[in-house]
């Protein structure tokens, strides 16, 4: 009984140095595809081997490095930033994180970011040149991004004004054509006439047709005289 009980105890014992040595064979392997290039399958790798210590530096840190490369930025910036708050870190490597989360951001032209990075980065090593450097062009790209920004609203500001203007200016060119239109005399339209009206008229029309024929017949009557029909 004591003997289980001792080899149950070993093997608990034993499960934080297998998980160590596994993450450890994955961060190395993931460290040989980052050699190759092959960022992706290194990504992965560092991955597995943070599922085996999720506080494990070097996978963490190599896995943002992955990121970078695969120009996943803004994942990268994050990823080095969950790691420059860590107490068990020397602060050359706390300032180096936030150097190159400043550099993701940079990359990602998220510049208000970059800037607080490199800030943090200063203030635990102000004697870095590389920094300072990049925190002048970051500042210099955001001042730039802001007068862009600034221009397009104008243009689009520009181009709204102009789109109302020609808007007005087409009113008014068409209201005196309206007016025009309507200031012209309407043609009379023709009445229809009714079904009662055509038979009055062909009523009519029979009447006055009859008397002319009457007449006619009266005027063709052959006139009486005392003179013989003249012979040839």
């Amino acid at each position: 009984m004591n003997k289980l009980w001792l080899i149950v105890i070993v093997n608990i014992l034993a499960i934080p140095a297998l998980q160590a040595q596994k993450e450890y064979r994955l961060v190395r392997k993931g460290n040989a595809a980052f050699e190759k290039e092959k960022f992706n399958d290194a990504e992965i790798l560092f991955r597995k081997a943070l599922e085996k210590n999720k506080s494990s530096i070097p996978a963490r840190y190599n896995l943002g490095n992955a990121l970078y490369k695969e120009k996943n930025y803004q994942e990268a910036a994050s990823t080095w930033g969950g790691l420059s708050t860590r107490a068990d870190l020397k602060p050359e490597q706390q300032a180096a994180l936030w150097h190159n989360s400043g550099n993701a951001f940079l990359q990602a032209k998220n510049y208000q970011a970059a800037i607080e990075a490199y800030k943090q980065a200063l203030k635990i090593n102000p004697a870095d040149d590389d920094t300072r450097y990049n925190l002048s062009y970051a500042l210099f790209k955001a001042r730039q991004q802001e007068q862009q920004q600034k221009q397009n609203q104008n243009q689009q500001q520009q181009n709204k004004n102009q789109q109302q203007q020609q808007n007005q200016q087409n009113q008014q060119t068409q209201q005196p054509q309206n007016q025009q239109q309507n200031e012209q005399p309407q043609q009379a339209q023709p009445q229809e006439l009714s079904k009662q009206d055509a038979e009055r008229m062909l009523e009519a029309m029979k009447n006055a047709e009859q008397k002319t024929m009457e007449k006619l017949k009266q005027e063709k009557k052959p006139m009486v005289s005392g003179r013989p029909v003249k012979d040839w």
